[in-house]
């Protein structure tokens, strides 16, 4: 595997440096496209000189790979490993940084605006059309995000609504599924412009009645006056309905035979729907003394609608399921105001602070259910009419921070950041069949710090060669996803997740920019993980100790032409706990130096994409995702397996046509564990062909 990728990428750098040393070639090649990121400082940079590990994926990247989900996205990304599907239905997905492979460690944002907020981030209200960019940063947050993570932050960002172009995509293909959207300037007087997108689309799956249904729309509006300081709204609009697929049970270290890979023990009718909404407004402003005032607000709602089971003994026994039927409110509540200064002696300082507030009501009931192990739809399965069990959760996060970016000379920089967090939850939890009631407040004041240095070792022109290190102190509320019968033992509000990290590596650019390459190393030091855990068969969220992750992550990207790119990427990760104990059987385990579940060893990835103007389109795209635990006493061990995507198409300067595979091989593997069924897994998904239009205008 390693021999192949080094091959490649010998091959491709070769090439690279003999389109771009010879003259007539040379003359040929238009400048690469700058790029820029917000996410590590809020402020508009190069990602070069950043003492942090980020990726920015160029939203004309995305299309020309036929990217329209996260994994596709990001399928070519440093250290990053996405699984489709999980707990929160086919729609969402599972991001893994650093080892670590949960749905809520990592944290979203949207345009400035952390998407989820207080709770969890909204992966199934996630739409990637219309879209400038997306950011990877791969470690803990900056402090100037109060919904924080400890290895990873995601940005998406949208088109300006000044932008002119005008599309239409339809696609179409394996199972059932087919959408379209539509992206369009609205005019406006005056300084203001406005943009819609509007989509809707089905997705089928091999999996026996799983599928899902979206319709999106997204209205932003933005005044640019000739002054600069600019004024901007966004209206949001996610209605989704699923029918969620069942994960695969493992009986021991086997998944067992007699339940098949594609059958689906949900009760017949089963759902998962979200239906979410959310306004988004902010200004950027001239301040005094040079400097610039910039505030983001935002206010979701979402409606979930579930009903759904999960197998709990692979046995043809009655009552061999679990099943929930659960009704839930969020709302969410963002405000982020901060100043920036550029200072004399190379200094940029920034300061602000930011709100979020989160609200969470939660009616449900849990049931058995006799479930049939290949797959066929139960009989009659009645919805439980009395929602007697009621969990409501308040959250507020308060955080003030300040930042500061110091260039004692050209070639060196030096960023340091300091927030103090105080957060104040409070949840209650009723048991209407028991007829108890339950809640607890927790409050908790902690600064979060970090401090980073880059130096650039040696420059030419357009490339260089940089060294950066960095640590960072980080601090997060514990995690809920208001699942029943959590209230059952222990506190209802965990302990906050803590983390000390460092990370170092170099960036590198080569060959008039047509070449970057990075390589990192880091090691994290994490208190309190949240886990999944199960009790009388009941699933729960619990803090797992302490653990340690560690490792290396490098990739290579070559801009060969100006409609040609090149990817290439490998990872080693290294994830333990260091200090936990379990009960396993009513026997208190040591899990110390025990792998964590489902953190891969080893991510590699290769891909490469030719996009020209007009003409034949097309591109290939190689994943390998190594071996994994399935279990925290290591006894389950998963192999690696490899993925394997075609494209192909043609274009004009009006229309493009192309057809895109996705796992060709047909690997069914275990790639997310569910945290509310208990030793259960989601699947790769099978092998899918789509076709695809595209209309400008």
């Amino acid at each position: 595997m390693k021999n192949l990728l080094l091959c490649s990428l010998a091959i491709l750098t070769t090439i690279a440096s003999a389109q771009t040393t010879s003259p007539s070639n040379q003359q040929k090649v238009p400048p690469v496209q700058q790029t820029v990121e917000v996410t590590a400082t809020r402020l508009a940079e190069d990602p070069q000189t950043v003492p942090a590990a980020i990726e920015v994926f160029s939203g004309d990247e995305l299309s020309a790979r036929g990217a329209r989900d996260l994994q596709g996205a990001l399928s070519l990304a440093t250290g990053v490993d996405i699984a489709p599907g999980g707990d929160p239905g086919p729609a969402s997905s599972v991001p893994e940084f650093w080892g670590l492979k949960e749905f809520d460690a990592f944290l979203l944002v949207v345009d400035g605006v952390p998407w989820g907020g207080a709770f969890n981030p909204a992966l199934t209200a996630l739409n990637l059309s219309d879209i400038e960019r997306v950011e990877v940063l791969r470690g803990p947050a900056p402090v100037m995000y109060g919904a924080t993570s400890f290895v990873g932050v995601i940005q998406v960002i949208h088109k300006d609504a000044a932008s002119h172009t005008k599309t239409v995509d339809l696609h179409g293909g394996s199972f059932g599924s087919g959408g379209g959207s539509f992206s369009t300037p609205l005019p406006l007087p005056g300084d203001w412009n406005s943009r819609l997108t509007l989509e809707g689309e089905r997705l089928g799956f091999n999996d026996d009645r799983t599928s899902y249904r979206r319709g999106h729309g997204l209205w932003r509006v933005a005044r640019n006056p000739k002054d600069g300081n600019r004024v901007w709204f966004n209206a949001d609009m996610n209605w989704l309905d699923q029918n969620p697929a069942s994960p695969r049970p493992r009986t021991g270290t086997i998944f067992p035979a007699d339940v098949p890979i594609d059958s689906n023990q949900n009760m017949d009718g089963a759902f998962l729907n979200d239906h979410r909404g959310s306004l988004m407004a902010g200004f950027d402003r001239s301040a005094a003394g040079g400097g610039q005032w910039s505030t983001t607000g935002s206010f979701s709602q979402s409606r979930q609608d579930i009903f759904r089971g999960f197998l709990v003994d692979p046995e043809p026994i009655d009552d061999n399921a679990h099943g929930f039927r659960e009704k839930i409110n969020l709302t969410d509540v963002y405000v982020d105001s901060h100043l920036s200064w550029k200072l004399p002696r190379s200094v940029r300082f920034l300061a602000g602070g930011d709100y979020l507030h989160g609200t969470g009501a939660a009616r449900g009931a849990d049931f058995d259910y006799t479930a049939a192990l290949t797959g066929s739809p139960a009989s009659v399965v009645p919805s439980p009419a009395d929602l007697d069990f009621h969990i409501n959760d308040h959250r507020d996060f308060y955080g003030a921070y300040g930042s500061l970016e110091w260039s004692p000379f050209e070639r060196f920089r030096v960023d340091a950041g300091i927030r103090l967090n105080a957060t104040r939850e409070y949840q209650q939890v009723i048991d209407g069949g028991e007829g108890t009631s339950v809640d607890q407040t927790r409050v908790d004041v902690r600064p979060g710090a970090s401090l980073g240095a880059i130096l650039t070792a040696w420059q030419h022109n357009q490339d260089s060669v940089s060294f950066y290190a960095n640590y960072r102190d980080t601090f997060k509320p514990a995690a809920i996803d208001f699942g029943i019968g959590e209230s059952e033992g222990g506190d209802l509000i965990l302990k906050p997740e803590t983390s000390r990290s460092i990370e170092g590596g170099l960036k590198g650019r080569f060959f008039n920019r047509r070449m970057e390459a990075e390589a990192s190393g880091f090691l994290m030091n994490f208190e309190n993980l949240v886990t999944a855990s199960s009790e009388g068969g009941v699933p729960e969220l619990i803090n797992a100790g302490k653990e340690r992750f560690k490792g290396f992550e490098s990739g290579v990207a070559l801009f060969l032409r100006s409609d040609v790119i090149a990817r290439a990427t490998y990872s080693f990760h290294d994830a333990r706990f260091t200090d936990f104990v379990q009960d396993f059987d009513g026997v208190p385990t040591q899990l110390a130096g025990h792998r964590i579940e489902m953190s891969a060893r080893n991510l590699a990835a290769f891909g490469i994409s030719y996009s020209p103007a007009r003409g034949f389109l097309g591109g290939i795209e190689f994943n390998y995702t190594g071996s994994r635990y399935l279990d925290k006493r290591n006894r389950a061990l998963a192999g690696g397996f490899p993925s394997f995507g075609l494209s192909a198409g043609y274009r004009t300067g009006r229309w493009e046509f192309r057809v895109d595979s996705h796992n060709l091989l047909d690997r069914r593997d275990p790639v997310a564990e569910s945290e509310m069924g208990d030793a259960q897994y989601y699947l790769l998904p099978s092998r899918r062909v789509d076709a695809g239009l595209r209309l400008h205008f």
